[in-house]
């Protein structure tokens, strides 16, 4: 039996969705809504998405395989939203960029690496070869939705809510039995005088608007997740980066350790950050670009000259539609709440995604809409984020799971802490831990060559945190995280086999402790 969409007369090659795409960007109005809506099925919507992105495609495909019907009905030319165009797809283009500037500014002059002492590199390059080739995964998404995944949708349409069962885009109107509001988020504005000037930017208007090259000095303002992973590729361009931080920077991690080896390696790569500054004025010049930020810090007020300024001061979710059609209540955030079925207050109508808040994450976004699917296809579900793996770049990858140890001694009164390096006075000039992508720094840079700590339950023997500051462990946290709540014992993770050399010592270390009945530190 042919798979969904297969065969069709009508059906478009990648390198053709590519195409039509491109021509939406460029001009909306002359390519028109893109339609894909079976008419001659007789049966009724379950649900439409409005909303493409993550939470709308998943919960889409998630329904039609359940034997559903729905339709998904986007402003822009593909399904996909914002990731793939604009959010985290070129922050990890751009983290890849870091890393790998890091390495070489590191051995600048050596070995085969370039001289890049006191040079830049371009940060306008990168941005345009984003820019450029952002629509490849564009074009599979709409072919996999179409002809793969047997998707309904409607794209290059804006959707207007006229009622709880009821949709108008592309000049037509759709009804459902249900609506599912997956309209996403969109960067917080940055509230100072000034921020309107050519040369701010946050991470949308930076790959959408940029037209010149920045100079050498960069204003960060922020130190979440989003500021921190574009600072560091600013810096890794050989730029003087100085970040503006109301609190502290990588105060998402949790582990204090993890993230003092990691704010250090920052801070040596010439990163400047000041803590408990606010912005108080971008000025510009007589063209209306930046031409200086004023910030209010802790030992006074100070002036930074610069012609480039990035801010990420969080998301804001995309509610005043939903509220303002079906008055649906919200928190004061501006995020949809929902119950743990992901209904809103409006009855039949169900939210998912980053509309309802953090953690504003890709796995949330997908999970929420499949279980807003199962929802609305009459299945009982409850769905709370909770205890997932996290992550962040620097110039290198950080990610955790579980607990930090100072949660960890709160919670436990027996806690054993095994890592690399090991706690010694000469321990950051030990190659350890030594794996891939750090194997040079292991050998000449070994302060450079990453962090890791598995934290455990002495008594229960059961893992309760792991922390690394490298490469290549993030793929493995995800499954990691499986195992720990399912109750992963140090005894457990020593009986697996691991791949040498592997990113993260875990099971190494593990092994060489798991015969103990009394489990010590090895740190």
């Amino acid at each position: 039996m042919a798979e969904p969409g297969r065969n069709r007369a009508d059906a478009l090659s990648v390198a053709q969705w590519k195409e039509k795409i491109e021509r939406a960007l460029a001009c909306p109005q002359a390519v028109g809504p893109i339609r894909n809506i079976k008419d001659e099925d007789p049966r009724p919507f379950d649900a439409i998405f409005i909303g493409g992105g993550a939470a709308g495609r998943f919960g889409s495909a998630y329904l039609r395989a359940m034997g559903g019907r729905q339709l998904v009905i986007d402003c822009w030319p593909f399904l996909g939203g914002a990731c793939p165009h604009s959010a985290c797809v070129p922050h990890h283009v751009f983290s890849d960029c870091a890393a790998e500037l890091m390495l070489a500014r590191s051995f600048s002059g050596e070995l085969w690496f370039p001289d890049l002492r006191e040079k830049l590199t371009s940060i306008k390059e990168v941005v345009d070869l984003f820019r450029k080739g952002r629509t490849g995964p564009h074009a599979v998404m709409n072919y996999q939705s179409r002809e793969q995944l047997d998707i309904e949708f409607l794209l290059n349409a804006p959707a207007r809510i006229l009622d709880r069962h009821t949709v108008e885009a592309g000049g037509e109107i759709f009804r459902a039995r249900h609506l599912v509001l997956t309209l996403g988020a969109e960067a917080a504005p940055l509230e100072a005088p000034g921020s309107e000037l050519v040369g701010v930017h946050n991470y949308a208007t930076l790959v959408e608007t940029l037209d010149r090259e920045p100079g050498a000095t960069v204003v960060v303002i922020g130190g979440g997740k989003t500021a921190v992973e574009y600072g560091c590729f600013f810096n890794a361009t050989g730029r003087r980066v100085i970040m503006l931080v109301r609190n502290r920077p990588l105060d998402m991690i949790p582990d204090r350790e993890t993230r003092a080896y990691a704010l250090e390696r920052m801070l040596q790569q010439g990163i400047e950050i000041i803590e408990g500054a606010d912005v108080v004025e971008i000025v510009g010049d007589s063209a209306r670009r930046v031409a200086r930020v004023v910030a209010a810090t802790p030992d006074g007020p100070i002036e930074i000259e610069t012609d480039f300024v990035f801010h990420a001061l969080g998301e804001r979710p995309r509610s005043r539609m939903a509220v303002e059609a079906l008055g649906v209540e919200i928190d004061a955030k501006g995020a949809v709440i929902v119950d743990e079925a992901l209904q809103t207050s409006a009855p039949g109508v169900f939210a998912a995604g980053d509309l309802i808040g953090s953690p504003m994450e890709m796995f949330k976004a997908r999970k929420s809409g499949a279980y807003a699917a199962r929802a609305v296809m009459g299945e009982k579900v409850s769905y709370r984020p909770r205890d997932w793996p996290d992550f962040l770049h620097t110039h290198y990858e950080v990610s955790w799971l579980g607990l930090g140890e100072e949660d960890a001694r709160e919670k436990f009164k027996n806690v054993v802490v095994m890592k690399l390096p090991p706690d010694n006075p000469d321990g950051l000039n030990i190659g350890l831990p030594a794996s891939d992508r750090t194997m040079l720094y292991a050998m000449a840079r070994p302060h450079m060559s990453g962090f890791q700590k598995l934290i455990l339950d002495g008594d229960s023997r059961r893992v309760l945190g792991a922390h690394h500051v490298g490469y290549g462990a993030k793929d493995g946290f995800q499954y990691l995280n499986a195992l720990v709540r399912g109750g992963l014992t140090i005894d457990q993770l020593a009986e697996m086999d691991e791949l040498f050399l592997n990113p993260t010592y875990f099971i190494q270390l593990a092994r060489l402790r798991a015969g103990q009945p009394n489990l010590t530190n090895l740190a």
